[in-house]
């Protein structure tokens, strides 16, 4: 993947995608607005783990502009 963004890029109302755990082998991404960020460090190479306001859990690969 490109570009995976920091901790510090993601905010709380953003809209984002995320890859699903069961999604990783298929690389299909969900779309959605961030309603918490579960990871606490600044960066891991998978992505920042967020939930969305679906309630759906997922690592961060791209911000939505």
């Amino acid at each position: 993947m490109s570009d995976i963004p920091s901790r510090a890029k993601i905010k709380v109302g953003l809209n984002v995608q995320i890859i699903q755990k069961q999604d990783q082998r298929s690389g299909n991404l969900t779309e959605g607005a961030v309603k918490r960020i579960l990871t606490s460090s600044s960066f891991h190479p998978h992505g920042i783990k967020v939930e969305l306001d679906s309630g759906k859990i997922g690592r961060v690969q791209n911000i939505i502009q």
